[in-house]
């Protein structure tokens, strides 16, 4: 097995579980905003609009087709909408309220902590993210991970986004590696692995739904656990 100096990590949906803290939220926020008395049939109806449109626009991020600004502004607007709700001012203060609270949310994924435990007195890490710099940055506090990390690099603190490898090769020269001594572990075939793999990167693809696919990886996993067998 080849040995690397240092590790990148993703954040969302591969360390901080973005799935259970955006529903914690989104349940929180539904019962507030009384959305029921507002014709919204139900909480499970106005989530699973809320996972089609978010997915979408994320995707057209992550395909440099819209900007973050875009994702603020339309994301709870087009929810509402699709879910029978035509009141763009509170669909803009149920924007705000989610985006404040949601990083406070502390759910990680299944056996996160276990192996940020083993893995920190054997490698420096790196987390390297799309997410908003702020956000993003009290995510990690949140969920009590900062210390595993001797940095976060964001596409705001980058001055681009992956899957550019700009990104990459900025989070390493911070580091002091090169891209033959690390490896970059993430759950998005499109941002994570084929951005570090243009930027000649060693990818371990997360893939906890065992999603068939063509991509090239260096390694897959399907629990985090499995880490312990590659590093």
């Amino acid at each position: 097995m080849k040995k690397y100096a240092c590790v990148l990590f993703d954040l969302d949906h591969t360390l901080w579980d973005y799935e259970a803290n955006a529903e914690e939220t989104l349940r929180e926020l539904f019962a507030r905003f009384r959305m029921e008395e507002r014709g919204v049939t139900s909480f499970r109806f106005f989530h699973e609009t809320f996972r089609r449109v978010n997915l979408d626009l994320w995707d057209r991020y992550d395909r440099g087709l819209i900007g973050q600004d875009v994702i603020r502004t339309e994301r709870f607007t087009r929810v509402f909408y699709d879910t029978g709700v035509d009141d763009v001012r509170a669909a803009l203060e149920f924007s705000a309220r989610y985006l404040e609270e949601l990083p406070l949310k502390k759910s990680l994924l299944p056996h996160a902590r276990e192996i940020l435990d083993y893995l920190h007195p054997r490698y420096p890490m790196t987390i390297v993210t799309n997410g908003f710099d702020e956000i993003q940055t009290t995510k990690i506090q949140s969920a009590g991970i900062g210390h595993y990390f001797r940095q976060v690099v964001t596409s705001q603190r980058a001055g681009s986004k992956k899957p550019s490898r700009k990104i990459f090769e900025f989070a390493l020269r911070q580091s002091g590696h090169t891209p033959e001594t690390a490896v970059m572990i993430g759950d998005n075939l499109q941002t994570d692995i084929a951005g570090a793999d243009a930027a000649g990167i060693d990818t371990i693809f997360y893939n906890p739904a065992q999603t068939p696919h063509q991509a090239r990886v260096t390694h897959e996993i399907t629990t985090l656990e499995e880490l312990r067998r590659l590093l």
